[in-house]
């Protein structure tokens, strides 16, 4: 398994059956975008615009779509009222890893949400602040929770991207996060070392 990041909360997960998508709005952000027509896309909120791809999930449930287990869990999002869920965190499953994609929640997540998100090995966290998703305290939160084996920030400032609300730079977001990244990468590929017992925080270069 391979993750590349594009910018926001947009990635592509390149695994062995599949390839899949995450929250692609590029185009709204001045770039463009990366979906192609076999992909898996998957929307944390229905905001993101739809896409002409194999199989396209914005809502929870289970899904299966070729070899790749997706299950979507219901969540508040950041600028919810506490009686809405309109954001999904989806937990994918592929090659033998399983990820947490986690767009842009609120930080109180239930004992029963975090059951149902169980034990994951890499959480896709965003970090940019400014009342629209979680600042880095907001991560903090959710990571001691989760305690995923890695977490990889996004959703952060960045000169190539029109966000609607500008969003903290990294280097602030990680104060909160109170983590110091293990690497810088173009690309990640979950291996044994990095899935250890301690959490390690790892950034992907926007591509």
């Amino acid at each position: 398994m391979e993750l590349t990041y594009y910018g926001a909360n947009c990635l592509r997960i390149n695994a062995k059956k599949a390839q899949i998508v995450v929250d692609d709005n590029l185009e709204k952000l001045g770039l463009k975008s990366i979906t192609k027509a076999t992909d898996i896309c998957l929307h944390t909120s229905s905001q993101i615009p739809a896409h002409d791809c194999q199989f396209e999930a914005d809502m929870p449930g289970e899904y299966e779509v070729s070899g790749i287990t997706i299950r979507g869990i219901a969540a508040r999002a950041h600028m919810d009222p506490e009686d809405k869920q309109s954001a999904v965190i989806y937990v994918l499953s592929a090659d033998d890893t399983k990820i947490a994609l986690l767009g842009h929640i609120h930080p109180d997540l239930s004992d029963a949400q975090l059951e149902e998100i169980g034990l994951v090995d890499v959480a896709v966290v965003p970090v940019g602040n400014s009342g629209y998703t979680l600042d880095g305290v907001g991560a903090l939160q959710v990571i001691r929770k989760m305690e995923p084996k890695v977490v990889i920030p996004t959703h952060y400032a960045d000169k190539g991207l029109k966000y609607e609300v500008p969003q903290i730079e990294l280097a602030e977001a990680l104060k909160g996060l109170a983590m110091e990244p293990s690497e810088t990468v173009e690309k990640y590929k979950p291996n044994a070392t990095d899935l250890s017992d301690s959490t390690k925080l790892i950034v992907l270069q926007r591509q």
